[in-house]
């Protein structure tokens, strides 16, 4: 059994799959326990569970929260929508295309190492500190990033099914849309899971600056307060609206592609 749970590339049953992952969880909680409520760590840099527990509750019944919540799922959707309506066509046309790949990849690969953050100044310049700023920074984060990955997808396209539609008969417009945007979708909708994680993690960073409202901007307060139980339940909520949001792609994975085989989707 040890021999072959330890084996490459080996599956295991659906109930170790469940169990070692809240085998995982559990243990941190223990080790945070152990920490907090063992006095080895200072309240004011780390609070116990316990103490977190009920500033969540606190937050929740004073309404503020579940606003802040909206806000800024509202923000980090648009943004991630616009990077994607434009991101998936171009990546999907810069594998096809050696000549749309020539035009766009060396730009968009070398503003893809430039921060996010970075461009804050010249976005509160362009654009003022309103909503569309916030919005820009989730784009900027992940955009390139997602265009790149795309476009890696589409590459991937097995030239063997190209050329048989050729020889088939089939045009070049039917090669597209019958065979290679077919056999990219899966990619797409992978990328499309892995990027929406990203888009939140830019959440804090686009709610730094000019934000009265959000889980960014909650979190940035309540560190000038020096109020570390208020930032983990800000942290905790990003993780479990990440993790919701990706159970939701994988779900709309199995159903759209359950002729394919793919574990821990």
């Amino acid at each position: 059994m040890v021999r072959k749970i330890f084996t490459p590339k080996k599956d295991i049953s659906k109930k170790l799959y469940t169990s070692v992952g809240i085998f995982t969880f559990i243990a941190a909680l223990a080790i945070w326990s152990i920490l907090t409520y063992g006095g080895l760590v200072n309240p004011l840099f780390l609070p116990t569970p316990s103490a977190v527990v009920t500033t969540g509750i606190d937050l929740f019944a004073n309404g503020h929260l579940l606003s802040d919540i909206g806000i800024s799922f509202s923000r980090v959707l648009v943004g991630f929508l616009v990077a994607a309506a434009i991101g998936v066509p171009l990546g999907i046309l810069m594998g096809s295309l050696k000549i749309m790949q020539g035009a766009f990849e060396p730009i968009i690969g070398f503003i893809r190492y430039m921060p996010a953050s970075a461009f804050i100044p010249l976005l509160i310049l362009w654009i003022g500190l309103g909503e569309t700023q916030k919005m820009s920074v989730i784009f900027l984060g992940t955009f390139f990033q997602l265009t790149l990955m795309i476009m890696d997808v589409t590459k991937n396209v097995h030239n063997d099914l190209i050329d048989v539609s050729y020889t088939l008969g089939a045009s070049k417009i039917q090669v597209f849309t019958s065979v290679i945007l077919p056999a990219s979708l899966p990619g797409i909708v992978d990328t499309l899971r892995i990027t929406f994680g990203w888009a939140w993690t830019y959440l804090v960073v686009a709610e730094i600056v000019g934000a009265s409202s959000g889980i960014g901007y909650m979190i940035m307060q309540a560190s000038r307060f020096l109020q570390p139980d208020k930032i983990i339940v800000g942290i905790l909520i990003i993780g479990l609206l990440g993790l919701l949001t990706d159970m939701l792609f994988k779900i709309i994975y199995r159903r759209s592609f359950s002729w394919m085989r793919k574990d821990g989707m």
